[in-house]
């Protein structure tokens, strides 16, 4: 007996010891503030022990987009944190995480559960998911940050695409219309890049500099690069300037230009042209219709998004290797495409260059032209000339012709040319052109649903003809390219083939890329091949592996391998690691076993909001060269005292800023009484928002001229419930090299109130209509009694008004009203002024 009882304490004593070792602290659930970068905030409860904070675990994961769920006695949650196959799964009765294969053993109190939640240490949401979490304890708020794309942030992307597709095939109606101003002179940008470089082998020092300016002259945009190199001399050949007038609204003469034009030649010119341009083509896009796809190469692992008509359309991540390929919507008219290219850690590139499209299509009957003329810089000073002309045949066919001259072409000075454009099916697409004895050419181009895309192109170049510098008879294109798709992979393959037929002979080059992107791990592979009769032919493939290391290393291995000869041709290796807020260090090395050349570098790169700054020491076998660089712009505005500088171009760009105030007289104009209005948030489809809190300013910067920016006013950050927008969608046309000051009218709204009797008895009644009229007897709104029959209206505009109750509703309860109507005034005031204690007395209608 007593040893069963010494049992029975002893287990006791175990369950008791237990307990204690899983007893909740002391808590307070209270609520606190969330704010995500680049989503919003929300408000939730929270647990405080002492001044640490745990968060729930569902409501966090299920603001962020993160599949979850918990057991149904709240004990447990489980899920998949962004891939479907990163399963996690957070318990608090075996008290640990577990996450991609790992657990992490917790103490004791770093889970809590309470009847409706399952509260985790906010810290742990860091070290495990990359969530992290800064808690200020005077504000009660958490501030969370993360370098992942989460699915709230994917999800908003896409819809903000999805919105920018239906407004750039016109759904957007706006409230607003600000246009183009045409000043006789004003010069507001400048974009300046000076870069220095001195081997120790030759000693000589190389310096590039380069200014642009930009402003208006006679109301045309004006735009002059300088372009100095200490090795060479000064040239007029190598500087750029141009004077371009728009008005889109002409039907004529939209767009006229003066200065180095660009041509679009069929001939082959190295040289600028110095000339004039004139085109009725709109610098705005037309509904888009169906879409065409480019590839190309950039930096490795760097994110490419595509701007049509400065709106943002697509974006995409590039591979190992920089490799990347986009969906360009086709538009009618000339599809002028403009890529912006964000490097690991905030870099920032522009491809201001044009992509050319070949399928050019018009609406129905509509017609458009080009003409240009001028001198070709060349040692010929060659006179240039075109005109070219498209007309909408119907919805599937565009036709055109046209005409180019150039002096120096001794095979035939003058060029005419024919083209076409059909859309053949859904699918399918076609272009022709022929250009009198120079040459012939075809493309067609097959898209899936799938996203498979196969091309085929043709040139047949005249025999004799040296308006394009070569001497080939015919030049053969065949593509395909198509998406695979895994659970844990994506991959994107592309095969071209060309073939080159020469009068003596004829020589095919053959492609093979493969990129593929597996969790952290982005894999590029590219095959080249040269098959020539009577050669071996000439195969060598590009190997790119890129994977991030620990935390903010990235690391790519590259290797060049010949299958012929069975040997490593090259490698290479590069290292980056972000050391700063803005600044990267990196570390390459390369070595060609072929030409025995081995380049080692290192580098340090600063991006500062107002430049670039990157210097390196590059040694290649003996030889060691330093480099420097600078780069960066202003604008200024003389009128307004704007002055910003910039990391990047803004010559040909503007900026608009708004300035909302409130209009307490309501008047529709800025009086010089009426102050700045605060809290005013907006969304834009082009460009870069930027609060100034000093003086309430917003503005939007990165704006292409010409652009019609589409701005939506939100009023949520309003700090008075009173201020109100009559107006909320604008519609602004950017002006080139300028700030464009837009005024935004804040109404400062008043509110009415008051109580219904009836005469024999305090009772009070609801559901009486009332209706507010202005002195003109017009409708301004209509309220309803509550069930204590007080009544209220929010909303009113300073002015004189009336307010009665509604006759029918009257009529048909057989009552009638002491006081026909009562008037009020809404007194002008910055905080909204409030007219209380109106009374309506009913009676019973006599019979």
């Amino acid at each position: 007996m007593l040893k069963r009882w010494l049992l029975i304490l002893f287990v006791v004593y175990c369950n008791i010891n237990d307990c204690k070792a899983h007893e909740v602290p002391e808590y307070d659930e209270v609520s606190i503030f969330l704010n995500v970068q680049r989503i919003g905030g929300i408000e939730m409860s929270a647990v405080i022990v002492d001044q640490t904070v745990y968060l729930p675990v569902g409501d966090l994961f299920n603001f962020l987009g993160i599949r979850n769920q918990a057991s149904s006695t709240m004990d447990s949650i489980s899920g998949t944190f962004i891939n479907p196959e990163a399963k996690f799964l957070i318990d608090n009765i075996k008290n640990r995480i577990s996450y991609l294969g790992k657990v992490y053993v917790l103490s004791p109190n770093d889970l809590i559960t309470t009847p409706t939640s399952l509260y985790l240490r906010s810290d742990y949401f860091g070290r495990i998911f990359q969530l992290n979490c800064l808690f200020s304890f005077r504000n009660l708020s958490v501030t969370l940050s993360t370098e992942l794309e989460l699915p709230a942030i994917r999800e908003m992307r896409q819809k903000q695409m999805r919105a920018n597709v239906n407004k750039l095939k016109g759904v957007f109606q706006p409230d607003v219309k600000v246009g183009r101003v045409y000043p006789v002179f004003h010069l507001g940008t400048a974009d300046y890049s000076l870069a220095t470089s001195k081997d120790n082998v030759k000693g000589a020092e190389d310096t590039r500099i380069s200014l642009g300016l930009g402003g208006v002259i006679a109301g045309g945009e004006t735009n002059v690069i300088l372009n100095y190199h200490s090795t060479e001399p000064f040239k007029e050949l190598q500087q750029y300037y141009l004077w371009k007038l728009v008005d889109n609204d002409r039907s004529f003469a939209k767009q006229i230009s003066a200065g180095k034009i660009y041509g679009q030649a069929i001939a082959t010119i190295y040289a600028p042209i110095v000339g004039v341009q004139m085109t009725n083509t709109p610098t705005t896009y037309r509904r888009s219709f169906g879409s065409y796809m480019i590839s190309n190469y950039t930096e490795p692992n760097w994110t490419v998004e595509m701007y049509v008509n400065n709106v943002l359309i697509n974006y995409v991540k590039a591979d190992a290797s920089g490799f990347y390929t986009l969906n360009v919507p086709l538009v009618y008219g000339n599809s002028l495409v403009k890529l912006h290219f964000f490097g690991l850690y905030g870099e920032e590139r522009f491809s201001e260059q044009t992509i050319t499209v070949p399928f050019n299509f018009l609406p129905q009957n509509e017609f458009e032209y080009t003409i240009s003329t001028g001198i070709v810089e060349d040692e010929y000073h060659s006179r240039f000339s075109r005109f070219s002309s498209n007309y909408g045949l119907s919805k599937r066919i565009t036709v055109g012709a046209g005409a180019e001259y150039l002096s120096s072409i001794t095979s035939g000075k003058a060029i005419p040319f024919i083209n076409t454009s059909m859309w053949v099916s859904t699918n399918l697409l076609f272009s022709a052109e022929y250009d009198y004895k120079v040459q012939t050419k075809a493309v067609l181009s097959y898209n899936m649903s799938s996203g498979l895309q196969m091309e085929v192109s043709n040139i047949w170049y005249s025999k004799g003809q040296t308006a394009i510098n070569n001497t080939f008879l015919e030049d053969r294109k065949v593509s395909l390219s198509f998406p695979l798709r895994g659970r844990v992979f994506s991959a994107y393959s592309r095969i071209a083939l060309e073939q080159i037929v020469l009068p003596a002979f004829k020589y095919t080059t053959a492609q093979w890329m493969l990129s593929v992107a597996l969790g952290s791990y982005s894999t590029s592979i590219n095959t080249f091949s040269i098959f020539m009769p009577g050669h071996n032919p000439y195969v060598y493939s590009n190997l790119s592996i890129s994977a991030r290391m620990l935390k903010n290393i990235i690391l790519t291995q590259q290797l060049q391998y010949e299958y012929l000869e069975k040997k490593l041709i090259g490698v290479k290796t590069e290292l980056e690691k972000r050391i700063f807020r803005n600044g990267y260090a990196n570390f390459s090395y390369e070595r060609n076993f072929s030409s025995n050349i081995t380049n080692t570098e290192i580098g340090l790169r600063c991006d500062f909001s107002f430049a670039n700054t990157k210097t390196s020491v590059r040694k290649s076998n003996n030889a060691v060269r330093y480099f420097q660089a600078v780069n960066g712009s202003l604008m200024y505005d003389h009128k307004s005292k704007y002055i910003n500088f910039s990391n990047h171009p803004n010559v040909g760009k503007g900026v608009i800023v708004l300035n909302p105030y409130l209009d307490i007289n309501s008047n529709g104009r800025r009086d010089p009484d009426e102050p700045k209005a605060t809290g005013l948030n907006i969304r834009v489809n082009a460009g870069r928002i930027k609060k100034n809190l000093k003086d309430t300013t917003i503005r939007i910067t990165d704006l292409e001229a010409y652009a019609v920016v589409e701005v939506e006013l939100d009023p949520s950050g309003f700090e008075n419930i009173a201020w109100r927008l009559h107006q909320k969608n604008y519609s602004i046309t950017v002006d080139p090299n300028s700030v464009k000051s837009v005024e935004v009218a804040v109404l400062v709204s008043g509110e009415v109130a008051g109580k219904i009797k009836t005469k024999d008895s305090e009772k009070n009644l609801g559901g009486i209509i009332l209706h507010i009229y202005n002195t003109q007897s017009t409708l301004m709104a209509s309220t309803v009694t509550e069930v204590d029959g007080y009544f209220s209206c929010l909303g009113l505009v300073p002015g004189k008004y009336f307010i009665q109750i509604d006759k029918v509703q009257l009529k048909r309860l057989q009552l009638t009203t002491a006081v026909d109507k009562i008037h009020f005034t809404i007194v002008p005031s910055q905080e909204g002024s409030v007219v209380d204690g109106l009374e309506f007395l009913l009676l019973a209608t006599l019979n």
